[in-house]
């Protein structure tokens, strides 16, 4: 295909709010692909030239596509520059350029020879990079035709605005071969083991359907992985589940780790590589784990070794940077608490007993149980079958600085991105001696009056996803309870992520709309004093008092709470 008659599809879909014609307009687009067509597709649809737990980043700046863009179309830079003021998009003032000033090397290229090229901008490195990279970017916009140039520069800054999620492109796929969304659970579940669309496009489209059946974890593959339902009493989970492994919960940051042949990889939830952020998690696993290739989880920590006391969240979190990584190693040590085992030596254990993976699990990490020394323990667990000693576990690990408990389901398997009965978590929050906190998504803001004026922003809008519509829903809007560092934090936090036009992943009444917009990207823990019917609030309940608890950067959009847990938290509160 064209990468000309790709961008028509691009137009219409950025242009479309319904997400029933996106779902339509994909599965059109992904039926007329090729084999090689279909993942370097969806990729560029993500503004990415690989999956994105693979580290290919354009690492390109707005300012240099200015600069191709200048030196392609041989503009004025003042020109230039007022134009783009005026129209507050990038792609959209390099398209309105090309259709003034023509070019006579227009070329027709295909959606391999365009993938091809911003491959070789994304992987350039080394002496003479930018030089390469304002060369290839200059040579695309001057050879490509107008609407073809404003996703060509568009791509490169991740600012695709197309506004559909990764599941919109299941369902599109399901689309694609039954003509509805009925095969959606059978492609999410391949998808949740290896999270790749492209990659799952493309077993798709070469093999078929059932071949995703096939899909088992891969090392260097993160796991999308599974989270745990919530209960706020001993006696709910022995209810529930019956005799059970408890296990602490740790208040920092989830790792998922992949170990291959002294070679280790450390994954986010997010998904992200951040395997450069901890080397010293790095050089304890090559030690401690006794097989050939494992895939891992485990909680990291922050940990003070002289109080012999567990950090708060707010301090284990600082380890997660880019420069100065060294110093934070010495001024906060980590502790990583491993407690669930996915993948060892050839064989998958996510179908397996959780008694039986913990055992296994035992087997391949060497016993280390001096928390004053060692960097890397397993998570200590009891197995309990009294919902009162449940509780006393619950009391003892809150009185160590930690979030509460979890206890796990014996027979229970471990099932990738989903949310079950396997684990149920039992927090200091979700007991009726504390509010409950809920991960929310920033949507948006109003700009700021009296003092706020000196942090630009006002009052933020916040919101869960509604996972039936695949739609974010409002249920605050927050302009108390911050303080001045948080709305500065805040303010530089939204910059990056600021966009024209409403995101159509976004289901927001009237009353409720925002002066500036936010792709999504921003989660907030938000702590309210009580849940209230809301005829304004999309979510058709509201967060009375609310308050910033913290932000949450190691999670994404997909992992905010749902409105499903949200319901069932008002109906508990009533109760």
């Amino acid at each position: 295909m064209k990468f000309s008659q790709l961008a028509k599809y691009f137009e219409e879909i950025e242009n479309t709010s319904s997400r029933l014609i996106i779902t339509k307009l994909l599965a059109d687009l992904f039926y007329k692909l090729s084999d090689e067509e279909i993942d370097k597709t969806i990729y560029l649809f993500q503004g990415r030239v690989g999956p994105l737990f693979e580290k290919i980043d354009f690492g390109i700046a707005e300012r240099l596509i200015i600069k191709a863009s200048i030196l392609a179309l041989s503009v004025d830079r003042k020109l230039f520059e007022s134009k783009f003021k005026q129209i507050g998009d990038i792609g959209k003032t390099v398209e309105d350029f090309k259709k003034q000033f023509r070019s006579l090397e227009e070329t027709d290229f295909t959606i391999g020879e365009i993938y091809k090229n911003l491959y070789r901008l994304a992987t350039a490195s080394g002496t003479g990079s930018q030089e390469l990279k304002l060369s290839i970017l200059a040579d695309l916009i001057r050879r490509t035709d107008s609407l073809s140039a404003r996703y060509i520069v568009r791509i490169p800054i991740g600012a695709m605005r197309m506004g559909f999620s990764d599941m919109t492109v299941l369902d599109s796929l399901s689309w694609m071969i039954k003509g509805d969304k009925s095969l959606r659970s059978q492609i999410q579940a391949a998808y949740h083991v290896q999270p790749d669309l492209g990659f799952i496009a493309k077993v798709i489209k070469e093999k078929g359907i059932n071949s995703l059946k096939a899909i088992n974890p891969k090392i260097f593959t993160p796991i999308i992985m599974m989270r745990a339902e919530r209960l706020s009493s001993g006696k709910e989970i022995i209810d529930t589940i019956g005799k059970c492994l408890i296990e602490p919960k740790y208040d920092g940051f989830r790792l998922q780790i992949h170990y291959l042949k002294n070679k280790v990889r450390l994954y986010s939830r997010s998904l992200e590589d951040v395997t450069f952020m901890y080397p010293d998690i790095v050089e304890a696993v090559k030690k401690e784990v006794g097989a050939k290739e494992a895939i891992f989880e485990g909680e990291a920590i922050g940990f003070d070794p002289n109080a012999k006391s567990f950090l708060p969240f707010q301090e284990t979190v600082q380890r997660k940077r880019k420069f100065n990584i060294a110093e934070k190693v010495k001024e906060i040590p980590l502790r990583l608490f491993v407690f669930e085992l996915l993948y060892a030596d050839g064989v998958s254990f996510l179908n397996t007993f959780y008694s039986d993976r913990r055992k296994k699990l035992e087997s391949i990490i060497k016993v280390q149980k001096d928390i004053n020394k060692d960097l890397l323990l397993l998570a200590p667990v009891e197995l309990v079958d009294n919902d009162k000693r449940i509780e006393v576990l619950f009391d003892e690990a809150v009185n160590k600085g930690l979030e509460g408990i979890i206890a796990k389901k014996l027979d229970g398997i471990y099932q990738p991105g989903a949310r079950g009965w396997n684990w149920i978590k039992f927090k200091q929050s979700y007991t009726s001696r504390v509010n409950d906190t809920i991960d929310c998504l920033v949507m948006g803001y109003d700009l700021g009056k009296g003092k706020r004026t000196g942090f630009g922003i006002g009052a933020f809008l916040v919101g869960v996803i509604d996972e039936k519509q695949d739609k974010f829903v409002t249920m605050a809007k927050i302009g108390t309870g911050l303080t001045d560092e948080e709305w500065k934090n805040l303010k530089d936090q939204t910059a990056k992520f600021k966009v024209q036009k409403k995101p159509n992943q976004y289901f927001i009444d009237k009353m409720m709309e925002c002066d500036v917009w936010i792709t999504p990207a921003i989660i907030v823990e938000i702590r309210a004093d009580q849940i209230s019917k809301s005829p304004v609030h999309t979510a058709g309940l509201a967060l009375r008092f609310p308050r910033l608890e913290r932000f949450r950067k190691d999670k994404n959009p997909e992992e905010v709470t749902t409105l499903d847990e949200v319901k069932k938290m008002f109906r508990d509160q009533k109760k």
